[in-house]
């Protein structure tokens, strides 16, 4: 039986999560059928790595507005009606109100959403048409997103189409990268971590605090921030300004993030929200317990006290509090990292991810291919 063509659609510029998964997934779906193709967003990351890859593709650009743009609406129109996809796959509000409309109006028989952020859907009436009329199913990346999308309006979708399939890591790859052996020239410095985009929803900014008041005190650290945009200069100017810019190193954009894990003993995430934290998977996979806020989707991948600490939201001194306890205490360290290995290991591999996507997308019409 043929595959089901299926469209991934992913206009942001920015590299994310969500573009992380709309590539791995593409990209194996495509290895394994065949019937894959992608539309990425002009200029942006995605679409500059689909360049290397045999994925067919195209580029398109699209705004916020862009489903009151007629000519918009008929391109799109126009791109499916040449490809004839069976499944359209979106994850930006975006993408879902053009190219969904436009998927819509052409008869596509499933539209997909995928939401990969932990925020209330707005009970507004274009999104309740939208949700109503355009979406088919919807792939939540945690329980806590899938119970924000009905938070403000329970009758907003059908809950039993709302599918929760966690984000999944090839560990197969990411731990021949770990062989590599890490120079630490000044090894009883305590290295802490963080990786993310540089953005509100980060709270990078808590991170300064917590090297101000660990400078304070005495603490011999370095800390390590991978990640770029819009806050990065003024994340840079504030730790000029707290006095704590040797204590902070900005890595830029890391492409090896195993390579990046394992130059560290802690890994900081201060995030406001989360939908699913990829970056908290990986650290956990490289043995690094994890501190975080008690918010989102987190406690849905850190076991607190168990391999890592879940904080109360906001609450910067306790954050600091947990920092020292591990920094002070490298029996905790490690006994807490080996648990998390093995729970990263067990819950979020990308076998098990591809195994879910492939049972929704392609049902009982072929054997599964990834178990």
């Amino acid at each position: 039986m043929q595959s089901k063509k299926i469209c991934f659609f992913n206009s942001t510029r920015a590299w994310g999560g969500g573009e992380k998964w709309h590539f791995d997934i593409a990209g194996r779906l495509h290895n394994a059928y065949g019937n894959v193709f992608m539309v990425a967003g002009k200029g942006s990351v995605l679409g500059n790595r689909l360049a290397e890859t045999a994925i067919p593709h195209y580029l398109v650009s699209i705004g916020n507005l862009s489903f009151l743009n007629v000519f918009k609406i008929v391109n799109l129109i126009r791109l499916f009606r040449k490809e004839q996809p069976d499944i359209l796959i979106m994850n930006l509000p975006a993408d879902l109100k053009a190219a969904g409309i436009a998927a819509r109006l052409l008869g596509i028989k499933r539209i997909i959403y995928r939401r990969g952020s932990a925020i209330p859907v707005r009970n507004t009436l274009l999104n309740r048409l939208l949700f109503r009329f355009v979406i088919d199913e919807i792939i939540a990346n945690s329980e806590e997103t899938a119970r924000t999308i009905l938070s403000e309006n329970p009758e907003l979708f059908l809950a039993s189409n709302i599918h929760v399939i966690y984000n999944g890591v090839d560990w197969s790859r990411f731990d021949s990268q770990l062989q590599m052996t890490v120079c630490r020239s000044q090894q009883h410095r305590i290295v802490l971590g963080n990786a993310g985009r540089m953005v509100p929803q980060k709270g990078q900014e808590i991170l300064i605090q917590l090297a101000k008041q660990l400078k304070h005190k005495g603490y011999d650290f370095e800390m390590l921030i991978a990640g770029e945009g819009r806050l990065k200069e003024s994340l840079l100017r504030k730790a000029v300004e707290e006095g704590v810019a040797d204590r902070l190193r900005f890595m830029g954009f890391v492409e090896n993030m195993p390579h990046f894990l394992n130059l560290i003993d802690i890994f900081l995430l201060p995030s406001l929200w989360e939908g699913f934290g990829y970056v908290i998977a990986e650290a956990m996979f490289c043995e690094k317990p994890v501190i975080a806020f008690n918010i989102s989707s987190n406690p849905e991948i850190v076991s607190n006290n168990e391999t890592g600490f879940l904080v109360e939201p906001g609450n910067v001194e306790m954050f600091l509090e947990k920092t020292e306890l591990l920094i002070n205490d490298v029996q905790l360290r490690q006994k807490m990292g080996q648990r998390a290995r093995k729970e990263a290991v067990g819950r979020f591999s990308i076998q098990h991810t591809l195994a879910q996507i492939e049972q929704l997308l392609y049902m009982n019409e072929s054997e599964q291919r990834y178990k």
